[in-house]
């Protein structure tokens, strides 16, 4: 594959991502069409773009601190004087390669958690809005507490009623003119994940707050800025998608899903299901349950290996400490979906070999990606 060609003159492993958009794994590959149409259509009054959602994140949270008031937007992360709590829920201090309430807390804001992590109430939320609170930040994503969180319209309420606007980090979704409509006063989304185009951030909302995140490039926002190629690719990605055959890009992926879970039908303590995604987005994943005692292999062992390959293979595996691998075959082409099917079939039989017991020590995977860069190898 030419790819790999490239991949080895750079001395690098090349690698597949069947886990899913996440920036941290290349997200999605840049579309084409990117480049022929330039228009914007989000159902916001206004949009900026920034270099990433990260950005997007401490951006909109600067900007509800300071406004347009560029001597405290020049002086941050010193917020003397300003509102500079920040509301979240528990639930929702999620990890997408590093902590939101990191994000939040680079601006200076104060980051003010409520509720517990599978349980929260509208009566916590009321209690943890203040006159110091400059914005309540809401999360949708599979990284957020799969349930007990406040339903957004209420949330939105709660924190309107109260005089505090709302910023929604949606980074990977597909319904962000649903999540402006529900009232969202500042909505994040990702230019390279569901829309095919260039790494950035895209910030919608309302004009005022959507001019003061514009603002921050005179202070914090400077080096988190997008070029002028991520600004028109990202606007160009927003009018492809909105002419593209969604209905039949399911059915295609449908398609897909159906005929690797083929594949794997009748493997020994092991299940592949196609299962809708869990945030509502209109796509299913190829999802395998593992049970070790009856498949010899558990579900960390297979990652791994798939991992260890080359090209080096990534799937989602959050949930494998209770035997599930979610596989998104979003972005796979024919021969790189065959390429796929065969790399798990042999992951199979090498991890069926080493059984169970060989599987990797779980719990700090992310860590030892970022921490293993660049150490010498004896």
């Amino acid at each position: 594959m030419p790819w790999d060609d490239v991949m080895g003159e750079l001395g690098l492993t090349p690698l597949i991502n069947i886990s899913g958009t996440e920036t941290v794994f290349g997200a999605s590959p840049v579309s084409p069409e990117v480049v022929r149409a330039i228009a914007a259509a989000t159902g916001a009054e206004a949009g900026c773009v920034t270099n990433c959602t990260s950005a997007s994140i401490a951006i909109a949270v600067a900007a509800c601190m300071t406004g347009l008031d560029l001597g405290a937007i020049e002086r941050l992360p010193d917020t003397a004087g300003l509102r500079n709590e920040v509301v979240i829920a528990k639930g929702h201090i999620v990890n997408y390669g590093s902590l939101i309430s990191g994000d939040i807390r680079l601006t200076g804001a104060r980051v003010v958690e409520f509720g517990a992590a599978l349980e929260t109430g509208l009566y916590q939320l009321r209690a943890a809005l203040g006159p110091s609170t400059a914005a309540a930040v809401y999360v949708v994503s599979h990284h957020a507490a799969p349930t007990g969180m406040i339903p957004l319209p209420a949330f939105v309420a709660a924190c309107h009623g109260a005089g505090v606007p709302v910023i929604v980090d949606a980074a990977a979704e597909y319904g962000w003119r649903e999540v402006v409509a529900a009232g969202a006063d500042l909505v994040l989304f990702s230019a390279q994940k569901p829309l095919g185009g260039p790494t950035a951030g895209i910030i919608a909302g309302r004009r005022s707050l959507v001019r003061a995140c514009y603002a921050q490039q005179r202070g914090i926002g400077r080096p988190m800025k997008a070029g002028k190629e991520a600004v028109v690719g990202a606007i160009a990605a927003l009018s492809r998608w909105a002419g593209l055959d969604h209905d039949g890009q399911r059915g295609a992926l449908d398609d897909r899903i159906a005929r690797l879970a083929k594949r794997l039908a009748g493997i020994a303590g092991l299940a592949a299901v196609a299962v809708p995604d869990e945030t509502g987005n209109p796509f299913s994943r190829l999802v395998l349950t593992i049970d070790p005692a009856a498949a010899s292999f558990s579900a960390h062992g297979l990652a791994a290996a798939l991992a260890a390959g080359r090209p080096r293979i990534l799937v989602r595996s959050l949930q494998a400490d209770r035997g599930i691998l979610q596989l998104d075959l979003r972005r796979l082409d024919e021969p790189t979906l065959a390429l796929v099917g065969d790399r798990l079939l042999a992951a199979i039989a090498i991890v069926r070999q080493a059984g169970p017991g060989a599987a990797p020590a779980a719990g700090d995977e992310s860590a030892a990606g970022v921490l293993g860069w660049l150490v010498e190898q004896t």
